[in-house]
């Protein structure tokens, strides 16, 4: 059986490095063979690992958040050095956007401007802090690591199966697979590939045996038995216990208080879960009773068609440059055209404050009562009595996801995905409040402005809001046809579609 690409190079990391750990102890850890890691540690110390032939998967370069200092600084020699019209191919080749560059500039210029005596006082302090620095790396190491494997750990129970191991248990093609693949996902977490295997109750010597089966993860090669059970019910008990099940003194009660009158009777005819099975498999286990059945509630689905009809909000964390400390991003969307209506960044999460940022948009959208439907989560700011009472007066439906469900509020977390991941936001954190409002001020404008979304054809939430999207698309879908009449080879089939997104759907069914 092969390895994954994504496989080998972990435990090459883990095997090469200041905190390297050997192929031997490797090999007891995640249960790979010591040949193969050996292997691999030579191929990766002798050149590019895996090898050129490993595919596309195995030669992934490094992020450019990833890149040392010197390679940034090659760039920006580089895009200095070449003209206006060069530049996007430059910046387009070594994968890196406009506004990083930037930011990189402005980090090496702070650098530079950093004082001499600061420095020197900084090459003392180093030599003496070395030492602590290690000590507080490798504890850290060794935590991170104890802490990687309890969070797989803990992961694992919740995707398996209940009773998936258990002395002689048989499973199928298809439960080894998935047991296989589930603990390959725990070791690449960071468990150990025993403590895997004690977590979901497998030998680990079972997954071993099934990877090194000629037919893979073949089938249990076991015969099945051949006559039915001993303890096997015949068909006249369980006509009997049918027949008392639904007689006049026990058909109006649950087998738990059957089968204890059974007993005071000095009668015995099964157990309560047989009663259970023998009705169900009878259809006879139907809900009775005035109290509700537990059901499985999900939320009503909401349908924009057009600006202000459908409004979604949340408050996500920003980082500040004090660990620990965080400002709070109040931020409402227009779920048909992804504009960012509203926005505020605040020192605390107080209802108070969403309460006041509602009724700003609602006002400044001229929206009218009976008109707008709210949607968020459960958070104590959605819920509280402020929020809901100024709701209320506005005329504002309320809407809310279930509790414990991210899904439910898909539109807001895509949002702050898409701000969070933007190229110029400070991984390092906000300096004040008044850095982090300006530069939201400065994201909002080019997100509605500017960025074309993909969610509605790759136009501009303020297009869409304002209704010009159908004149845009309109004019798109014109230059490929015209395209298309130029130069009728290039086509095999339709041109691409420039339609206009009419509705969008939330909590759709």
């Amino acid at each position: 059986m092969g390895y994954p690409e994504g496989l080998k190079l972990r435990m090459v990391e883990r095997m090469i490095g200041p905190n390297a750990v050997s192929p031997d102890r490797l090999a007891r850890e995640s249960g790979i063979s010591k040949t193969a890691l050996w292997k691999w540690r030579k191929q990766a110390l002798e050149g590019p690992f895996p090898p050129a032939h490993a595919g596309e998967a195995g030669m992934a370069k490094k992020k450019p958040q990833q890149w040392s200092a010197q390679e940034k600084l090659r760039v920006i020699l580089e895009a200095a050095a070449t003209s206006e019209e060069e530049l996007g191919a430059l910046l387009r080749r070594e994968g890196v956007r406009e506004a990083e560059l930037e930011l990189w500039k402005h980090e090496m210029l702070e650098g530079l401007e950093g004082s001499a005596a600061h420095k020197r006082a900084s090459r003392q302090r180093a030599g003496q802090d070395q030492k602590r620095i290690r000590e507080l790396e490798r504890e850290l190491a060794r935590k991170e690591r104890a802490l990687s494997e309890a969070a797989a750990l803990l992961l694992l129970p919740k995707k398996s199966p209940p009773d998936m191991g258990g002395r002689g248990r048989r499973h199928s093609v298809e439960e080894r697979a998935m047991i296989v693949a589930l603990v390959d996902e725990a070791v690449v977490g960071g468990a150990r590939f025993e403590a895997a295997c004690a977590t979901i109750k497998i030998a680990a010597r079972t997954l071993q045996r099934w990877r090194e089966a000629h037919d893979g993860l073949g089938a249990d090669g076991r015969c099945g038995p051949s006559k039915a059970p001993r303890n096997k019910l015949k068909p006249e008990e369980r006509a009997k216990i049918m027949t008392t099940l639904n007689s006049a003194p026990y058909r109006n009660l649950a087998p738990p208080q059957i089968v204890p009158q059974l007993a005071d009777r000095g009668e015995y005819l099964c157990s309560e879960s047989t009663m259970y099975r023998l009705l169900r498999e009878a259809k006879q286990l139907e809900h009775r009773g005035r109290q509700q059945p537990a059901t499985r509630r999900k939320p009503p689905e909401k349908c924009a068609t057009a600006p202000n009809q459908l409004w979604c909000w949340d408050i996500s964390y920003l980082p500040t440059k004090v660990r620990g400390q965080f400002y709070y991003l109040y931020m409402v969307e227009d779920v048909f055209s992804r504009k960012i209506v509203g926005w505020s960044v605040e020192a605390e999460e107080r209802m108070e404050r969403s309460a006041a940022l509602l009724e700003r948009c609602y006002h400044d959208e001229n929206i009218g009562a009976g008109e707008l439907i709210l949607h968020s989560d459960n958070g104590g700011p959605m819920r509280g009595a402020t929020m809901l009472s100024t709701m209320q007066r506005l005329g504002v439906v309320a809407s809310f996801s279930r509790p414990a469900v991210s899904n439910d509020n898909p539109f807001a977390e895509s949002l702050f995905r898409t701000v969070k991941y933007c190229p110029a936001y400070p991984n390092k954190g906000f300096a004040s409040m008044e850095a982090a409002q300006r530069w939201f001020e400065r994201f909002v404008a080019w997100y509605n402005n500017e960025h074309l979304h993909s969610g509605i054809g790759f136009i501009t939430p303020a297009s869409r809001h304002e209704g010009r999207d159908g004149d845009i698309l309109a004019r798109r879908q014109e230059v490929y046809e015209q395209a298309r009449l130029r130069n009728p080879e290039r086509w095999s089939g339709a041109t691409r579609s420039w339609k206009r997104v009419d509705s969008v759907r939330l909590n759709q069914d």
